[in-house]
């Protein structure tokens, strides 16, 4: 499957919705990176800090709340199962040495592996020495390669990353789904490699050391297991990339309230109807709108535009089965 180290790259395609993804994602970070210091407080920093840690250990089942995350870092007494404690405290650990984390280079992952699984499997640290699948509840819905195959494919992946020349957006994704693809570890593998990720695009961007990405993919955890199934099946994380974007584009614009929309009446309108994801004639029976140019004009494409609403089918604006959705930011407004 794979090729000589010196050639591999990761199969994956540039669609018209990444492209528009990382621009729009770019130009907000843009704005975000020149925020006053009053705008980007200690106190802001430590609530995305633990929304981030709180996010990541809930997909992989960890029950504890915000409050008891921050009871935590405060040193005070938390009642709750000692391993999802024990789970907190390592994460803690580990975003304390993020900063000191080169995202190159291999050592540094499985020290990271190391601090994030330490008193939680015996193997912290070292890559697997059997098989593992990845699950979505109680179905397997990835069988990862072979234990003894994990240090090349590392090898092969740790070097197309220092060699990459795509945009770090695209770059980070890439190397978050081809990680989970390897499962290189025994345990931890989704909650280490999401803080990567994380770590690649703080090299672009020392924003996103205080943008909490986690917690939206677990509000979508459901489609995160999907279109990572979905990557593998096409031989291209093109849907993983496209997922995590519009994650990494809700999480920046959240984080950005100099961008807050002024909404009209009509856009404000279109947000209180929608419910779950529902089609342009759906929408237009919801707002009894028989005009179809005027609400294209009025209300679907100033809420899209202000990344208020999003395409199910991005990549097919105008199929027959699109619907659209609210986005974080849609929901906050």
């Amino acid at each position: 499957m794979k090729k000589k180290s010196q050639s591999y790259s990761p199969p994956y395609a540039i669609t018209p919705a990444i492209v528009n993804l990382v621009a729009r994602i770019s130009e907000i970070v843009g704005r975000l990176t020149d925020m006053t210091d009053a705008a980007r407080a200690l106190r802001l920093r430590r609530i995305n800090r633990v929304r981030t840690i709180q996010g990541s250990l809930a997909i992989e089942g960890n029950t504890l709340s915000q409050e008891q995350i921050i009871a935590i870092l405060d040193g005070r007494r938390v009642i709750a199962p000692p391993r999802e404690i024990q789970e907190v405290r390592n994460a803690i650990a580990a975003y304390d040495r993020f900063e000191q984390w080169q995202p190159e280079v291999e050592d540094n992952l499985l020290e990271a592996h190391r601090f994030l699984m330490a008193g939680l499997i015996d193997e912290a640290g070292v890559y697997r020495r059997g098989s593992v699948g990845v699950m979505a509840g109680s179905q397997v819905v990835h069988v990862a390669p072979p234990a003894d195959r994990v240090p090349a494919l590392m090898v092969d992946l740790f070097r197309w990353l220092a060699a990459g020349e795509e945009h770090p957006l695209i770059i980070s994704s890439v190397f978050h789904y081809e990680f989970e693809f390897i499962h290189p570890f025994a345990d931890g593998n989704g909650r280490l490699g999401r803080l990567w990720q994380t770590l690649i695009l703080n090299r672009w961007n020392s924003l996103f050391a205080d943008i909490p990405v986690e917690s939206l993919v677990f509000a979508h955890q459901a489609e995160y297991y999907q279109v990572l199934q979905e990557s593998t099946n096409r031989t291209d994380s093109a849907p993983f990339i496209t997922f995590m974007l519009r994650m990494i584009l809700d999480a920046v614009t959240s984080s950005a309230p100099q961008v807050a929309p002024q909404v009209t009446p009509q856009v404000s309108r279109l947000l209180a109807v929608i419910q779950g994801e529902m089609s342009r004639e759906a929408l237009q029976e919801a707002l009894n709108l028989q005009d179809r140019k005027s609400f294209r004009e009025r209300y679907l494409q100033p809420a899209l535009a202000e990344g208020l609403i999003e395409m199910t089918i991005p990549d097919k604006p105008t199929s027959r089965l699109q619907k659209y959705r609210l986005t974080d930011k849609g929901r906050q407004c």
